[in-house]
């Protein structure tokens, strides 16, 4: 839950900011690689194994959907 509000912030934070929509749009991608490699290094400091892909999916899922309601909204801003 923590990196998803982590991924809206630096999203919204990025999309008000910018200068090019497709510049935006490459970002997007490299938040969304830090939030899966953040959760991957959450569970290598975790003693239990169990559930890694359940987060592994529920992270990677939530931030890709917040992304893309970013996206959207570029797009439609035009």
């Amino acid at each position: 839950m923590l990196i998803w509000a982590a991924v809206a912030i630096v999203t919204v934070a990025l999309v008000l900011n910018a200068s090019s929509n497709q510049h935006v749009e490459v970002a997007f991608g490299s938040i969304l690689a830090g939030a899966v490699a953040l959760v991957s290094m959450i569970q290598l400091f975790r003693a239990q194994p169990q559930g890694f892909v359940r987060r592994l999916v529920y992270v990677g899922g939530g931030s890709y959907l917040i992304l893309a309601v970013a996206t959207a909204y570029l797009f439609l801003r035009g």
